[in-house]
């Protein structure tokens, strides 16, 4: 059986007034179906670059980029994207927000309204369907965003600095809040972070990057998520075996 996801060798430049940039070079990793990855490095080292080429937005300069054995050609639904912002319609209610995907497909309203509902409850939004975005708070409103893209049942979930944007309580909150829906959808998670500590505490693997242009200079496997599902959050990120991995990514990082 191959890999859910399969980069081998993949490079993107980009034409700037200075000349040619080398945003990412040789970038091979691969993603099995459930796996929770994420994706840490320097400010600016091509993250968000490589989560574009995984969700078919950018092209690969060289090198294959394979979804379920086939080459990828560009972005569709199995790939869902939540963005650092919410990027919500101001005009529509929540509830209109997160069935509007469903509703472009041409899905019949009482269908819509079933899985709308069962997603919310999913984020636990499911009392504030009726209220507008700029009612919500920025967590809510990450909430809703990840509603809508779970509505639409990709196989992959395709998260960019998600709760970057968060105090930490709240990102701390949603954190966990992602790991129970990752638990209960068995959806395959690509996150790109620069918070190392949510990267080990959220993930199977973490993929470091290196500096411009972009490599992967290691892979380090994290048992977190899985193996102390059971156990509180503080607990855990106060684990040595926590702590260690935490400093040897940082290591990385800063090498």
């Amino acid at each position: 059986m191959s890999s859910l996801l399969k980069l081998s060798g993949v490079s993107v430049d980009f034409q700037t007034k200075r000349g040619l940039l080398t945003a990412i070079s040789d970038i091979s990793l691969t993603v099995e179906p459930q796996e929770f990855i994420s994706i840490v490095g320097p400010s600016g080292c091509g993250k968000s670059t490589l989560l574009n080429v995984i969700g078919g937005f950018l092209s690969a300069g060289s090198g294959e980029v394979l979804y379920k054995g086939e080459p990828l050609t560009g972005p569709d639904r199995e790939r869902g994207v939540v963005f650092q912002r919410p990027a919500l319609y101001p005009w529509l209610n929540v509830e209109q927000n997160v069935g509007f995907g469903l509703k472009t497909r041409g899905m019949k309203k009482p269908e819509r309204k079933e899985i709308v509902s069962r997603n919310l409850e999913r984020v636990k939004l499911q009392d504030f369907g009726h209220m507008r975005p700029y009612e919500l708070s920025g967590g809510m409103q990450q909430r809703v965003a990840i509603a809508r893209i779970l509505a639409n049942d990709p196989e992959i979930l395709l998260m960019d600095e998600p709760f970057g944007a968060l105090d930490v309580l709240t990102r701390e909150h949603l954190q966990d809040e992602l790991l129970n829906i990752w638990g209960e959808t068995h959806k395959t998670v690509v996150l790109i972070t620069h918070s190392v500590e949510e990267a080990i505490y959220l993930s199977t693997s973490v993929y470091v990057m290196s500096q411009l242009p972009g490599r992967i200079i290691r892979r380090v496997d994290t048992p977190f998520s899985r193996e102390y599902a059971d156990r509180d959050s503080r607990e855990i990120k106060s684990l040595p075996e926590f702590v260690r991995l935490r400093e040897e990514v940082l290591g990385c990082i800063w090498s």
